[in-house]
């Protein structure tokens, strides 16, 4: 162990190495032998005072009480630090590992030049303040971009029993200027859902009504108690669509402003659209909403708003899924084979009562049920379904750490199907025929009236 006295204000810095205790300035004065004789009164004092508690390999000193901790928490779901160089998301408590004293902070951060950061846990105990360095976890899938969604793994120190912090790029400083944050997932619930699914960023005034409302219901049908939204601009129609689900109960929409922090790409690859971050933060809100749900929902699903993870052999998601935990015990993430049905080919199932559907922008998806053949020598964008407390950190089609196996679904069980303009230049008659999604056409044209019935959306 090294103690070091410095001239700092009422603080304690906490890593695995060292301890830092405040003192006066006059103490620089003090002979080598006054300050052994001192370090051995402190140490008796601190064995003294807290004799019933487990001997720790580090000393901690406690700041007097003060009020840095009693102010207005930040609501915002990006937040910059001073630097401009980090944006804090959230804190969570992450009880998976260390002993459960550890807290993820999920960030977006420049990858080369940010190199130490702090965490300033506001303990309960005393009203004190502790600072413990963070260990930089910079995510694997940047994709050439200078900006990642990165975690900041801080130990909250001994007896803090912290219900918020303060990231800071020292570990000295003012708090009271610094921006405080709640500690999310401390308290564990039963699930208020089986299944959520997480909306990564919906961007670019996103205007198809139809098929946004056709993919609600869809999910509602299969089992959805909870849709998650990472709002960054829509058009009015789907803002009223919004709000009528939001009303209902299924949707929560998490504001993401991206762009006022960021310049954000409308590519995933940097060499296609050069900017500061990939297709407008996606990886960071899906991290974000699998940490969100880890204690709210026993599955999360990742996939984007022209997705649908379709069973096959099984009518809703939790038949689906209780038949692969059952096959595969232990597996906490699945992935389904992602297949394109182009909005180029058209059938007409001759349904009756959609006349109304005829007015509004956007895709009619039981038109589309032709699927592109699948390309062996060409990756498959898969997607997930997943058991969050057993994802410590997710990509888009893939995860990148996790707690226990990970499993392809085939596609004889499931299938995404993915509604969009088409990645290969095919006739109809390359195509292959898949009315999967006719199987649930009566409930979904009775559910889509339904919504149209209620929501005017011709103002």
């Amino acid at each position: 162990m090294i103690v070091t006295f410095l001239a700092v204000s009422h603080m304690t810095i906490y890593n695995s190495s060292k301890l830092v205790v405040a003192f006066p300035d006059t103490m620089a004065s003090i002979s080598r032998k006054n300050l052994m004789y001192m370090f051995i009164l402190l140490t008796a004092t601190f064995l003294l005072g807290y004799f019933t508690k487990p001997l720790n390999p580090l000393l901690y000193h406690w700041r007097p009480p003060c009020t840095c901790c009693d102010r207005r928490l930040t609501t915002d779901t990006i937040t910059p630090l001073r630097d401009n160089r980090t944006f804090i998301i959230a804190p969570y408590s992450d009880n998976r590992i260390h002993n459960n004293r550890a807290v993820r902070i999920l960030s977006i951060i420049h990858h080369k030049e940010v190199k130490d950061l702090y965490c300033w846990f506001c303990c309960t105990v005393n009203n004190s303040v502790k600072v413990s360095q963070a260990a930089i976890d910079i995510h694997t899938d940047r994709f050439g971009f200078p900006y990642s969604t990165t975690d900041l793994v801080c130990m909250e120190p001994p007896g803090c029993h912290a219900k918020y912090l303060s990231v800071h790029k020292s570990p000295t400083g003012n708090m009271t200027q610094l921006p405080l944050f709640r500690i999310q997932n401390q308290d564990t619930r039963p699930f208020s859902a089986n299944f959520t699914v997480c909306i990564s960023t919906m961007f670019g005034n996103y205007s198809n009504v139809l098929q946004f409302i056709q993919t609600m219901e869809m999910y509602r049908i299969l089992g959805a108690q909870r849709v998650m939204i990472y709002l960054n601009n829509c058009s009015t129609q789907v803002e009223k669509v919004i709000q009528y689900y939001i009303a209902e109960g299924i949707v929560e929409v998490i504001p993401w402003p991206i762009q006022q922090y960021l310049r954000p790409s409308r590519s995933w690859r940097y060499s296609v659209h050069a900017m500061d971050v990939g297709y407008y933060g996606q990886v960071t809100t899906l991290n974000d909403c699998i940490y969100r749900n880890m204690y709210r929902s026993k599955f999360v699903l990742l996939n984007d708003l022209d997705e649908i993870i379709l069973p096959i052999k099984h009518q809703t998601w939790d038949s689906l899924m209780e038949s692969l935990q059952q096959q595969n015990p232990g597996v906490g993430v699945f992935l389904f084979e992602n297949h394109i049905f182009s909005q180029t080919v058209t059938t007409d199932g001759n349904f009756s009562n959609i006349s109304s559907w005829k007015s509004l922008p956007g895709s009619n998806i039981l038109q589309h049920v032709h699927r592109e053949p699948d390309r062996p020598n060409y990756f498959n964008a898969r997607k997930m379904i997943v058991d969050p407390r057993k994802v410590i950190q997710t990509s888009v089609h893939s995860v990148l750490k996790s707690i226990g196996g990970s499993k392809k679904v085939s596609l004889e069980a499931a299938l995404v199907y993915h509604c969009r303009t088409p990645l290969q230049k095919l006739l109809k008659t390359s195509l292959i025929e898949d009315k999967t999604i006719w199987r649930y056409n009566a409930s979904l044209i009775r559910n889509v009236n339904t919504v149209l019935n209620q929501v005017d959306l011709q103002k």
